[in-house]
């Protein structure tokens, strides 16, 4: 970088080491030698843990944790001293480059100590750092993906065809359905939040409230307050304030709101969507943790059994578990079908720098570096560890009371798309492997790569040689392969199905989301008005090539598809760097089929006002 982020810079570092390792004096001797030429001149010290040395930053080889190691890391911690933990000698050398890396990008020891804590290279921050600089440039829009020009139609009888195509090799595979569920519930209750902090209780009144801010949202809210299904108990938690009985309607409608959103019981806006009552039974309250276990055992079980894979929060961990507690054996006893559940975090790793507006590091009150979530794109590391040959991918949020039975038949329909589309893929590949393809057979197959699955084929392919055509084709046909369902646009906020131009000209199908578009370009925001349908997230992904191998899902990602947002930090603004979307920029190298799907199968709650829906109340 031309300009340092903070004035340290030096040439001269001592890294003091600590171990009780019997090897360690050698193990100095070796990285002496190492880094005899290095630019930066290194000077080691090596100690046990009895005595502390001076040094620039520590490097502690914890082979076999206890609690004296424990204790001089705590020590270091209390007096600001710079160090990382490293559980081997061998780790040291690439420590130090790292270290060397991010020094000349001007940050401190302690910056280093927590970037390496934290499991990011320093490629990925100089990498972010650059982008804030430069931009993201917006997507190219060519064209909305419409039915038959990049979406698949899909009647009911084709699906019920697909569905037994489908049920009929279920057994042969191992299947997975994958759901992000680490989001809040923030956005849900936000109008809510709003009428706490601006309603006065005793000088205002509701109506006054509403008419003046036109809040539409809070009236549909109080006028079908009864019909949410944690209506009795908050009510009931209201009603035990002494004054309840002297509270005028008002102050009854305002402490109803404050007892959902602030009682210790309740705390909505701040509980993970997952685990929110949604929907109202005989006899229970069901939460979208519920549905989607009843959704796996409707479509996502094999020989008996489903896989259900959550992304989470870490510190919402147990409340997952006790709502899976509460109803999993009743599904199981229901169904037949037994459920294996499990869970993953977001990689720390995959966090990134936020900036101030003038892009240098934003740093919090302790001095420490601000880093945010990389957004749902990292979960793309989340789903690369899956061992599964079919995943489905479904928002959290996405359920539905009613629906199951028609959400059940879409969902086995683009799994049987998908199986069909793999066999002949695959059969391609392996032909092509064996390397008896004839030559009127190569045009079979690029015609199957442009009608069959939308594949953008150049006009001079033609002219390539055989050899060529064979080594385009692999390359165009071996990658994983998702179907996304897509609903006709109703007007949902969010991204659609569009043909894209990328940096080098080639057409693509993707999923884009509006933020990504320069909707100042007349012609772009044309484009975007003029698209028929809406993505739900609704996903069946096949992760294996025609060899049976696991692809790795990060080698088909479009790092210069992500986003640059800007929020509020102790009331500064900070700009901070989202990765690509799960299902836009980091799947943008995958063989993308769109397929519409009935609107029966999108029940989003983006709105706690989304719960008065049909698709959210029970038939009666």
């Amino acid at each position: 970088m031309e300009e340092n982020i903070t004035k340290q810079h030096t040439t001269c570092v001592t890294i003091a080491i600590y171990s009780n390792s019997t090897t360690k004096h050698e193990w100095k001797n070796r990285l002496t030698e190492a880094f005899e030429n290095s630019t930066t001149a290194f000077t080691f010290t090596i100690s046990d843990f009895s005595n502390q040395t001076d040094g620039d930053i520590a490097v502690i080889v914890n082979n076999e944790p206890n609690n004296e190691i424990s204790r001089f890391a705590k020590n270091l911690e209390k007096q600001n001293k710079a160090f990382v933990v490293v559980n081997s000698f061998d780790r040291i050398e690439n420590l130090l480059t790292e270290l060397q890396n991010t020094l000349e990008l001007g940050f401190t020891y302690n910056d280093f100590s927590q970037i390496y804590d934290l499991g990011i290279t320093t490629a990925k921050i100089k990498s972010q750092l650059n982008t804030f600089k430069k931009g993201i440039n917006k997507v190219v829009l060519d064209r909305p993906a419409t039915i038959k020009d990049g979406i698949k139609p899909l009647d009911k009888k084709k699906a019920q065809e697909y569905a037994s195509l489908f049920d009929e090799k279920r057994n042969d595979l191992t299947l997975k359905k994958f759901i992000p569920a680490s989001g809040a519930a923030t956005r849900m209750f936000k109008f809510l939040n709003e009428f706490l902090l601006n309603f006065d209780p005793v000088n205002d009144t509701v109506n006054a409230y509403i008419n003046k801010r036109r809040d539409e949202a809070l009236k549909v809210f109080l006028i079908g307050a009864d019909k949410f299904p944690f209506f009795k108990e908050v009510l009931e938690e209201s009603k035990k304030h002494p004054e309840y009985s002297e509270w005028t309607k008002d102050e009854r409608y305002y402490n109803f709101i404050k007892t959902l959103l602030t009682n210790e019981k309740f705390d909505f806006a701040n509980k993970p969507k997952g685990i929110l009552p949604f929907h109202q039974y005989d006899g229970f309250t069901a939460t979208p943790v519920y549905e989607h276990l009843k959704e796996s055992v409707s479509y996502a079980y094999s020989n008996g059994k489903a896989h259900v894979h959550f992304t989470i929060s870490q510190e919402h961990l147990d409340g997952f578990i006790d709502c899976i507690k509460e109803v999993k054996e009743d599904i199981e006893k229901q169904s037949g079908i037994d459920i294996d559940i499990d869970f993953s975090y977001q990689h720390k790793q995959t966090d990134t720098l936020a900036v101030d507006m003038k892009n240098k590091p934003f740093r919090d009150n302790d001095g420490k570096l601000f880093f945010r979530p990389g957004g749902h794109g990292a979960l793309i590391e989340n789903l690369n560890q899956l061992q599964s040959d079919v995943v489905f991918i479904k928002n959290i949020d996405n359920v539905s009371h009613n629906n199951i039975k028609t959400i059940s038949l879409y969902k086995k329909a683009l799994a049987g798309i998908l199986l069909e589309l793999q066999e002949k893929v695959f059969g391609y590949l392996k032909k092509i492997e064996k390397g008896n393809v004839p030559a009127n057979e190569i045009d079979e197959i690029f015609d199957f790569a442009k009608n069959g699955l939308f594949l953008n084929i150049p006009p001079d392919v033609s002219k390539y040689t055989c050899e060529h055509k064979i080594e385009f084709l692999t390359e165009l046909l071996n990658r994983p392969i998702r179907i996304c369902g897509m609903v006709k646009n109703e007007g949902e906020p969010g991204g659609g199905p569009f043909w894209v131009v990328s940096k080098d000209g080639k057409l693509s199908l993707q999923i884009v989301e509006s933020s990504q578009i320069d909707l100042e370009n007349k012609s772009q925001n044309e484009i975007f008005s003029n698209s028929t349908h809406f993505n739900p997230v609704d996903l069946v992904c096949g992760l294996k090539n025609y060899q049976g191998e696991y692809f790795d899902l990060r080698e088909y990602t479009d790092p210069d598809t992500g986003f640059i947002v800007t929020k509020n930090r102790m009331g500064h603004d900070v700009k901070s760097y989202e990765l690509p979307g799960l299902w836009n920029g980091a799947m943008a190298g995958w063989i993308t089929v769109f397929t519409e799907v009935p609107l029966d199968t999108f029940n989003p709650v983006k709105n706690v006002n989304d719960l008065l829906k049909a698709s959210h109340q029970p038939n009666h």
